[in-house]
């Protein structure tokens, strides 16, 4: 495993934690580091295997869940199914809610949980845009959905039937990936944000992280001799795996793949022990100006 890993042997999703090992995780996550469980399974039922097909997604890459409203997107499955689908993915999203609440204590009261993502299709190979091409390294961000400076937790498992890996390439620290590129961002032009939001492209209102970040994510992709050359470690997490990081920190790529569930949570930088290392923080101290 890469040294930007760091592995952990832990096995029940409802396990209990030693406030070392809830440290230890705390700081690793915010440093940069991926939080890898190779033996935290998730099982899916007898019947729920007939969902470990590429046919259930419509045009999209996945199948779409939200955990506040019951609501299921992207899917071709009958009503019928998709409810069924809708309780698999209901699982998993309290799943990773109970394994972060006890692993990561500190973000209890401020974690706010997204969407949660079922990816079915097989990512290599795969047609799509340069800017929606997630095997380019890339950190995360959401053009209709402005963050204002929260962070992106998300966490994954690997539930290919064949026992085939996810693989992953990860990039350079952000840090350096900042100013790499930081002197290619450019400000928005005045009542842009506003503009934007009133034609309904995007949900809230942009802050200046967001036009920054989005800047930062399609110069990351568009640069091929970038994408070639950067440092960069290959990795594989197994089928049965489970691993946790800051996506809109962390570098990456995900390059094959097949059937891996996701779940997004968000986490205001006010509610990290080490506001620092948010891009956030990393980008206004190079900007000399709040973001957000």
């Amino acid at each position: 495993m890469s040294p930007l890993v760091c592995e952990t042997p832990e096995t029940d999703w409802k396990a209990s934690f030693s406030r070392e090992f809830q440290q230890a995780s705390l700081q690793h996550l915010e440093e940069g580091f991926i939080l890898f469980f190779p033996n935290l399974s998730f099982h899916l039922t007898g019947d729920e295997t007939e969902f470990l097909s590429p046919h259930i997604v419509r045009k999209s890459k996945n199948v779409s869940y939200s955990v506040s409203n019951r609501e299921i997107k992207g899917t071709v499955l009958t009503k019928q199914a998709a409810f069924r689908i809708g309780n698999l993915m209901h699982r998993f999203a309290e799943s990773t809610r109970g394994l972060l609440y006890n692993l990561l204590p500190r973000y209890r009261g401020s974690l706010k949980q997204g969407r949660t993502s079922f990816r079915p299709v097989e990512i290599a190979g795969r047609l799509t845009s340069w800017r929606k091409d997630d095997t380019r390294l890339h950190v995360d961000c959401f053009p209709s959905t402005p963050l204002r400076g929260r962070r992106i937790l998300r966490a994954f498992s690997n539930v290919n039937p064949a026992g085939c890996p996810r693989h992953w390439r990860v990039g350079e620290p952000f840090p350096d990936l900042a100013e790499r590129f930081f002197p290619k961002l450019k400000t928005s032009f005045p009542g842009m944000h506003t503009l934007l939001h009133l034609l309904c492209l995007t949900r809230a209102k942009r802050s200046e992280y967001d036009h920054y970040m989005l800047q930062l994510h399609d110069y990351m992709k568009q640069d091929l001799d970038y994408q070639k050359n950067a440092r960069q470690d290959a990795l594989e997490f197994p089928a049965g795996g489970t691993w946790l990081l800051y996506t809109d920190q962390v570098s990456h790529a995900a390059t094959a793949g097949q059937f891996q569930l996701e779940q997004t949570f968000y986490l205001p930088v006010s509610a990290m022990e080490r506001p620092a290392t948010s891009p956030l923080r990393i980008l206004e101290k190079m900007a000399g100006r709040c973001l957000a």
